[in-house]
């Protein structure tokens, strides 16, 4: 056992690979010795239970006595008796995925090392269509559920899982390392100059077939519907506002661009995307003629919760209650560019590199998601 220790020490890969299997033998030992207690009360209620419940389109998920059943309605999902898992994310879920991220992350900072690529801001631009692709990928499941789901869909349950949080975080990273893979290959073999330009071409490709899938079941079936509108709201107002927001902080804080550069405002486009999408989504659905949707993100809806409670009716009657989620993300989004300084850039390039190529992900990915969603009426 010492030797064992002095290695995970000395080895910091070796060290993030026991982290990751004592967690998945953690996991799976424990749904196996207390199944009630670790899998349907952690597993099943925080992760697998909300999938099963978005990839039916159902209100709640019910697990008792081993077995699952779906509930289409909120009133009946109050007073089910079991385990009961909505669709969308919990506190617990969430702090979940942030750990998961965390872990993701020092594997990737493993991986392009080894690889010797990421010290330059060039994989952060080639990484760019994956993240619309990613967002892109995850309303696919949505519109399998508006055509009725089963044979309507493109990709049917339960394999639809895999486009649902948060099996669609490992789908779309499995497909980014092979094309990454690729990608290197083809430098190393001397077909291209720079890795990236393949690497970009395979994610903007990706993200187009979606696109192109859209647009077949938009032309072919009544069900989906182009609402115009959102994206040119969605987009338009993202684009004006990173402008603005940058123009201001060249001009008179240029220290919080100094680090990032450019990267920095395609950041604070990501996450602004994210924002007005939810505005559109939460406060003018009935006036753009799509769904009325809920918060999924706990961050949203406690500021919905807040806003209702401190806006005079008559306010949010008028513009709504999501409007300062917008404002979070761009703030929040511009004091995390803030914080990556040079300095940390010339420490540790590829590491930096990483962690704002997922701060990027976090914000664009779902942004996408909500704003297609949106455009598409799913």
């Amino acid at each position: 056992m010492a030797a064992v220790s002095d290695r995970l020490s000395e080895d910091p890969e070796a060290l993030w690979g026991g982290t990751v299997l004592a967690l998945l033998a953690a996991l799976i030992g424990g749904s196996a010795l207390f199944p009630q207690t670790v899998y349907d009360g952690f597993v099943w209620k925080y992760f697998w239970g909300p999938v099963v419940a978005d990839g039916a389109g159902a209100s709640c998920a019910v697990r008792s006595g081993g077995e699952t059943s779906l509930l289409f309605s909120l009133n009946d999902c109050a007073t089910a008796t079991g385990v009961v898992a909505e669709p969308g994310y919990t506190t617990i879920s969430t702090l979940s995925y942030a750990l998961i991220l965390v872990l993701m992350l020092v594997g990737i900072v493993f991986l392009i090392r080894r690889l010797d690529i990421g010290d330059e801001p060039g994989l952060f631009f080639a990484l760019f269509p994956f993240m619309l692709f990613g967002g892109s990928l995850r309303t696919v499941e949505d519109v399998g559920i508006a055509l009725g789901g089963g044979a309507e869909a493109l990709i049917p349950f339960p394999w639809s899982a895999f486009l649902i949080s948060p099996f669609i975080y490992f789908t779309v990273f499995l497909i980014t390392l092979i094309a990454l893979l690729i990608s290197v290959g083809a430098e190393r073999q001397e077909l291209v100059s720079r890795y990236e330009y393949p690497l970009a071409a395979i994610g903007s490709l990706a993200f187009g077939a979606t696109l192109v899938y859209y647009g077949y079941v938009a032309a072919t079936t009544e069900v989906i519907n182009v609402v115009w509108a959102v994206p040119i709201i969605t987009l338009g107002g993202a684009t004006v506002i990173t402008a603005i927001t940058w123009y201001v902080t060249q001009n008179y804080a240029p220290h919080i661009n100094a680090g990032t550069g450019f990267a920095g405002a395609i950041v604070v486009w990501g996450h602004t995307v994210d924002g007005v999408a939810n505005v559109l989504s939460l406060d003018w659905s009935s006036q753009l003629g799509i769904p009325n949707y809920s918060p999924k993100h706990v961050v949203n809806g406690a500021i919905i919760d807040l806003m209702s409670a401190v806006q005079p009716a008559s306010v949010s009657a008028a513009i709504g209650t999501a409007w300062p989620f917008l404002f979070v993300k761009v703030g929040a989004a511009l004091f995390v560019v803030w914080l990556f300084e040079p300095e940390m850039f010339e420490e540790s390039p590829r590491y930096s590199w990483v962690l704002l190529i997922a701060v990027l992900a976090v914000g664009l990915g779902p942004g996408t998601r909500d704003f297609l969603r949106a455009t598409l009426g799913v």
